[in-house]
């Protein structure tokens, strides 16, 4: 087994998730899924995963939404999977080459009736034929396909696309799909709480969150890649539990350092992992794309200067006295405003804790209290801030 970092992964070289994906399939019999997660965790390759061995009965069909920038092009992209799964591909064609012709006069009304009529009909169709397999959509990237729709044709349009998704599923009882992405789908449904839309678009799904791997299993996957790389190492065993641990258990970050260590022809001894790891950590030419965590937040926290208080709370938590060491809402309340964050009140840290809780940036603990959620990233800010 080799070391892939960001590629597509053998279905046999995901590990560490059958007991997730065996939920995931068991909760699709009855329920539509959102599935959340940080970036880099494993998300998409969990689902190549269910689309490469989908459980029987099941057709899967894989779809990365963030190239769709308009309801139309998702309404016929709908279709036309739908009707290649019915074995209809030309007629699906002819059905939307059709439709607009029948339109074309009628530029003034077309955004707000042909996707919506092409959606709803490719949707009955499915479930009034008797197929062998059941259908169910994989739409990755769903979020920035509805923030391009907000920019492009306004938040109205997109909060109509979601109240559609919700009452086909409704309606339709057997109409399955998996929501995904690495934009919260919670900053889309506030963008349009806040433009005055009320929307509850996916309180019919049941939600999920993919989680780093597990111990055991991210020191098989650092093992195996060990080996396979034919890494010189004297206690595989015992440096692949290091190589876990530095990478936080995050996937992705094993397979980086593995491949990391195999480029630059070191052995897998604990001092060159801890200090290859560190290097990557300071790399100005950021290899890790790490700096994604700090650009981000100007788009996830666009209101008055809310990106600025953001950054000042994961200051505050990153040079907490130890690392796995949380923190009271008072006292990140005191240190974040002694080094300037505008918090306006407790109510206001209260609610941009719960927002970077749902981005991954923090873990709530059952006392109450704050932490990074991620040790690496907590690293990487106090280094990349020069705290």
């Amino acid at each position: 087994m080799k070391a892939n970092p960001g590629g597509n992964q053998d279905p046999n070289h995901v590990y560490g998730r059958t007991q997730l994906i065996e939920l995931l399939w068991d909760r699709l019999e009855n329920q539509s899924i959102v599935q959340n997660g940080e970036r880099r965790i494993g998300k998409t390759q969990i689902l190549r995963k269910m689309l490469v061995q989908p459980r029987s009965g099941w057709k899967p069909i894989y779809r990365d939404l963030e190239k769709i920038h308009s309801v139309q092009e998702f309404a016929e992209q709908v279709y036309d999977d739908i009707q290649q799964f019915l074995g209809s591909t030309q007629r699906a064609k002819n059905f939307i080459r059709k439709f607009f012709e029948d339109n074309e006069t009628d530029h003034v009304n077309l955004k707000a009736r042909t996707w919506k009529k092409l959606l709803t009909t490719a949707v009955e169709e499915l479930m009034q034929a008797k197929t062998a397999e059941r259908l169910v959509f994989f739409w990755d990237e769903i979020p920035y396909m509805l923030e391009s729709i907000c920019r492009n044709d306004g938040p109205k349009l997109a909060a109509e696309v979601l109240d559609t998704l919700r009452s086909l599923r409704v309606e339709q009882v057997k109409f399955r799909v998996i929501f995904a992405g690495s934009l919260g789908l919670h900053h889309v449904l506030a963008r349009l709480t806040a433009a005055g839309i009320p929307i509850a678009p996916i309180n019919d799904m049941f939600q999920v969150t993919v989680n780093p791997l597990a111990i055991q299993d991210a020191e098989s996957l650092a093992a195996d890649l060990i080996q396979g790389e034919k890494i010189p190492c004297e206690d595989v065993k015992a440096s692949a539990a290091t190589i876990a641990k530095e990478a936080d258990y995050f996937p992705f970050y094993i397979h980086l350092i593995v491949a990391g260590l195999r480029n630059d022809e070191l052995t897998a001894s604990d001092p060159n992992i801890h200090e290859f790891v560190s290097r990557q950590l300071v790399d100005a030419r950021d290899p890790w794309q790490l700096a994604h965590y700090r650009k981000r937040l100007d788009t996830y926290y666009p209101d008055n200067n809310d990106s600025d208080s953001v950054t000042k709370i994961l200051d505050v938590l990153a040079c907490s006295e130890k690392q796995t060491s949380s923190m009271t809402i008072d006292q990140i309340m005191a240190e974040a405003t002694s080094r300037g964050a505008e918090l306006h009140g407790r109510e206001k840290l209260l609610s941009l804790l719960r927002l970077m809780d749902a981005d991954h940036y923090l873990s709530r603990e059952t006392d109450g209290t704050y932490q990074f959620r991620s040790q690496i990233i907590r690293r990487w800010w106090k280094v990349d801030r020069g705290l």
